[in-house]
């Protein structure tokens, strides 16, 4: 994987699609899909977009959806298809285009 960071802003109106399944999109609103712009930010890391979707688009109790600043215990992250741990999880660096999906395992019983 290539660590280099393209220093070039992130044209306007750039956006990333995120999704939600298994029972996480109940924290936001019962909406599966959104997309999220990236704003001509130069760097977006996971985490500044895990901050933007709780200050933006959270509807529920955010000890569901984060702990010490990362998604929770029981939550799964895909990036592109690809497990976010052999992404960099909360350090990787956004690309226009991306695909997010979160999917809970959480269940009761």
């Amino acid at each position: 994987m290539d660590d280099s960071i393209d220093e070039e802003v992130i044209s306007s109106g750039s956006t990333i699609t995120v999704e939600f399944s298994g029972g996480a999109e109940t924290l936001f609103g019962g909406v599966k899909e959104h997309l999220v712009p990236l704003d001509g930010s130069k760097i977006v890391l996971l985490e500044e977009m895990l901050r933007w979707l709780r200050d933006h688009l959270l509807t529920g109790d955010v000890n569901l959806f984060l702990q010490d600043n990362t998604v929770r215990p029981g939550i799964l992250v895909m990036i592109n298809d690809t497990d976010w741990d052999l992404m960099g999880e909360t350090e990787y660096i956004l690309q226009p285009g991306d695909h997010i999906l979160f999917i809970s395992t959480l269940h009761g019983g």
